[in-house]
C-alpha cells in the first residue's frame, strides 16, 4: 500500500515537470529532481539514517555525493511548497472515498488550522558555524492542517529562523478561498490578518493577543454558559481594519477551570462566524480542535525523519521538511484505507501512526528488493477510483488490532524540586533496590 500510494504522490514524470515550472534559477542535467526527491524520502520515512547512507545505497548515483547535497541545499522555497501542495492534489482523489460518511468538523466550511514549525537545531557543520557555541536554526515554516481529511494542505517555508510567523503569513493570506475557516493561536491575531481573513470571505477563530489587534467593545460581557473546562462569556467588538474599516465580529471569553501552561486562566477568542448558527460555547470547543495540529508535528517528529540534524544549510532543512510533511500524507491515505475497510469508527479503535510506521519499515526494504522495479508499472496508468479500490482490497488483510493506539491516563506532575550536585550524581544497583524494595537514602 505504501508503495502504491507514494508512486502516485511522487511520480518521477510529474516531479520533475513540477521542477521545470517552479525551478526558478535551479537547472537538472545528470542528477534529476525525482531522484533528489526519491532519496529525502527514503530518510524521511526511517529506511536510511542520513541523505548521505541513502546515497551510499542508491544503485548508479549519476553523480557524487557532494553534487547531491549541493542540489539539496539550493532547493528553492517556493519548490518544497509546490511539491507538497501538488502531491496533496494528487492524493486527494484516493483518500476521498475513505471519508464517505464522516461528518465534517464545522458543516459548511473548509476547516484549516494553521501554525508555525521552527527546525530545531542543526549540527553546526558549516564553516561559519563551526567556532558557534549557541544553537543553529536551520529554518521554520506555517503549516496548514486539514482535521477533515487528517492531510496538510499547504505550507509556507522561512529560511529565517527569527522572523515572527506573522511577517510569514502574507502568501498563506493570498491562498486563501471564500468559504474557509480558519483557526489560529494568538501569534496570528493582528489587524492585518483578521481584515484580510474577511475581506475574503473566510472565517476565523484566533485566540486574541494581549495587544493587538485591541477589538472595541459594542457592548457587555454576557454569560452563556459552561463547557468541560470553564465558564463562557461573549460580546461583540469592532477590529479595526489594516486599510480602516472595521471587522464586526464576537469576543468569546472562556473562564477556565484549570490554568494553562503558562499559568493563563482566562482564553479570549475573536471569530466571525455568525451567531444564529455558531454558539459561543460551540466555538470555545471548536478552538480547542486546534490540538490537533500540535499532535500532527508530534507524529512529524517522532514517527517520522522530519528532523535531519546533519543538514544545517536552511534550504536543505526544509526540503527535508516538506519531504516529512509528504510522507505523513501518504501514512495518513493507509491508516484511512485500512479504518473504512474495516469499519473502525464504528468499532472504536484508532490506529497508531507510529505503529503504521513501523509496519512499513520493517518490510519495505525487504520488498523493494524482492519485486522488481517493472512489476510496478502497471499501476502507473491506475485512476484515483481505482487506486482507492486497490487499497481497501489491500487493506481487508491487514490486522487492525496490531496498529491500534494505547492511549493512557495523564501523567501525575510530581515536583522534584532542587536537590544538591552530589546528590544527582549518585548511582545504585537497580537488582539491589528491587530487592530492598527502596533506596537506601543514607547511601
Amino acid at each position: 500500500m505504501a508503495r502504491l500510494v507514494l508512486q502516485r504522490a511522487l511520480d518521477p514524470a510529474w516531479v520533475d515537470a513540477l521542477f521545470e515550472r517552479e525551478r526558478g534559477a535551479q537547472y537538472q542535467r545528470e542528477l534529476l529532481f525525482s531522484t533528489t526527491v526519491e532519496l529525502m524520502s527514503v530518510v524521511a520515512v526511517g529506511l536510511r539514517p542520513s541523505l548521505h547512507a541513502a546515497a551510499q545505497a542508491y544503485p548508479d548515483l549519476p553523480v557524487s555525493v557532494q553534487a547531491l547535497y549541493d542540489k539539496v541545499k539550493h532547493t528553492e522555497p517556493n519548490l518544497v511548497r509546490a511539491l507538497v501542495t501538488g502531491s496533496v492534489e494528487r492524493l486527494g482523489d484516493v483518500i476521498t472515498p475513505f471519508l464517505q460518511g464522516n461528518a465534517p468538523l464545522v458543516p459548511g466550511y473548509r476547516t484549516r488550522i494553521v501554525d508555525g514549525n521552527h527546525l530545531p537545531a542543526s549540527e553546526k557543520r558549516l564553516k561559519p558555524l563551526r567556532a558557534f557555541r549557541g544553537a543553529a536554526m536551520p529554518g521554520q515554516s506555517l503549516v496548514v492542517y486539514d482535521p477533515d481529511s487528517g492531510l496538510v494542505v499547504d505550507m509556507e517555508p522561512c529560511e529565517d529562523a527569527h522572523s515572527q510567523e506573522r511577517a510569514v503569513m502574507p502568501p498563506l493570506l493570498e491562498r486563501s478561498h471564500p468559504g474557509d475557516l480558519w483557526i489560529a493561536d494568538r501569534n496570528f491575531s493582528t489587524r492585518m490578518i483578521l481584515s484580510e481573513w474577511d475581506r475574503r470571505g473566510c472565517a476565523f477563530i484566533v485566540r486574541e493577543h494581549g495587544r493587538t489587534p485591541n477589538p472595541a467593545p459594542l457592548d457587555e460581557l454576557t454569560y452563556r454558559g459552561r463547557i468541560a473546562t470553564g465558564a463562557v462569556f461573549e460580546q461583540c467588538v469592532a477590529i479595526p481594519g489594516a486599510t480602516g474599516q472595521k471587522v464586526a465580529s464576537r469576543r468569546i471569553e472562556l473562564q477556565l477551570y484549570k490554568p494553562t501552561d503558562d499559568g493563563e486562566m482566562i482564553l479570549r477568542l475573536l471569530t466571525n462566524l455568525p451567531k444564529e448558527h455558531f454558539s459561543a460555547r460551540a466555538i470555545a470547543r471548536l478552538y480547542s480542535k486546534r490540538w490537533r495540529i500540535e499532535t500532527m508535528f508530534q507524529r512529524l517528529e517522532s514517527v517520522l525523519h522530519s528532523e535531519v540534524k546533519t543538514l544545517g544549510h536552511p534550504r536543505a532543512a526544509l526540503f527535508a521538511f516538506g519531504i516529512a510533511i509528504l510522507a505523513y500524507n501518504v501514512l495518513t491515505v493507509l491508516q484511512r484505507a485500512v479504518s473504512t475497510a474495516h469499519d473502525l469508527v464504528a468499532s472504536g479503535i484508532e490506529l497508531s501512526p507510529f505503529y503504521v510506521a513501523v509496519e512499513v519499515r520493517a518490510h519495505y526494504a525487504g520488498m523493494v528488493m524482492a519485486v522488481p522495479t517493472k512489476a510496478w508499472r502497471r499501476y502507473d496508468a491506475m485512476c484515483a477510483s481505482e487506486l482507492s479500490k486497490l487499497l481497501l482490497q489491500i487493506a481487508a488483510y491487514a490486522k487492525p488490532k496490531t496498529l491500534r493506539k494505547h492511549p493512557r491516563g495523564p501523567k501525575k506532575t510530581v515536583k522534584k524540586g532542587y536537590v544538591a550536585g552530589a546528590v544527582a550524581r549518585r548511582h545504585v544497583s537497580t537488582a539491589r533496590v528491587l530487592k530492598d524494595g527502596a533506596v537506601n537514602v543514607h547511601l
